[in-house]
């Protein structure tokens, strides 16, 4: 499989670059306070490959099992990426999940806060962490709830071994990026609650996608997720 031609990922990539920035200096932002995150989920090993080459160092997938059969088959060309976990996180997958990803994103309940914290002590190593919160409370997704977020970063707070960096959220999909305005703003406000309440900085807010990441730029987003708009749509899954 040849993958997306990096031609394509490179003009793909600077349109989203141009983007972002007309969306953070809109508001008075630094495009540089904006990173884009490449996903490629259900895409090939090799697409990363030329992902990469066309300049994308950020990428996140939302499976573990895919993500352990397709980082080693890059790491030798691109020991530079760096990966994140943007996808639900079983407590059984938790050990495979920190030999591949650099940060998880996907903290979501505080019994798997205890599970990563137990198998990164073994370890002596820190790793970043992002809260997850169900901002629409959609039953059919992961993530806290908004008014359960505070106690689930106390939890976190209290592991030594993981560095609490802030929120992520996945509104419900419409295609009018408008739609989504009302969930990133409010990811954001419930953000400065927490740093307000704990008195401690949380710099990232990962909120974003393909359809309306231009929305969240505005909205404060610091990590947009990006995969159909730079890739193409998948295949089947």
């Amino acid at each position: 499989m040849s993958g997306v031609p990096v031609a394509e990922i490179a003009r793909r990539r600077a349109e989203i670059l141009d983007s972002i920035s007309r969306a953070a200096l809109a508001r008075g932002r630094d495009p540089a306070g904006v990173e884009l995150m490449a996903v490629t989920k259900g895409h090939s090993g090799q697409t990363v490959a030329n992902a990469a080459r066309a300049g994308l160092t950020l990428f996140g997938e939302n499976r573990v099992q895919e993500a352990a059969s397709k980082i080693p088959a890059v790491q030798a060309e691109f020991p530079g990426l760096s990966w994140r976990l943007i996808g639900p996180l079983q407590t059984n997958k938790a050990k495979t999940a920190l030999q591949y990803f650099h940060v998880v994103e996907s903290l979501d309940r505080e019994r798997l806060a205890v599970r990563l914290e137990g198998l990164l002590a073994a370890e002596d190593r820190v790793v970043p962490v992002l809260i997850e919160v169900n901002v629409a409370r959609e039953p059919s997704k992961s993530g806290v709830f908004p008014e359960d977020a505070a106690r689930l970063y106390e939890a976190a707070r209290a592991c030594p071994h993981l560095d609490v960096r802030g929120l992520m959220a996945v509104p419900p999909y419409d295609e009018d990026p408008e739609k989504s305005r009302p969930y990133f703003r409010e990811l954001s406000r419930l953000r400065d609650s927490l740093t307000e309440r704990f008195a401690r900085a949380l710099p990232e807010l990962s909120m974003g996608m393909s359809h309306d990441y231009a929305v969240a730029v505005e909205e404060g987003a610091t990590e947009v997720r990006v995969g159909t708009a730079l890739f193409g749509p998948r295949g089947p899954q």
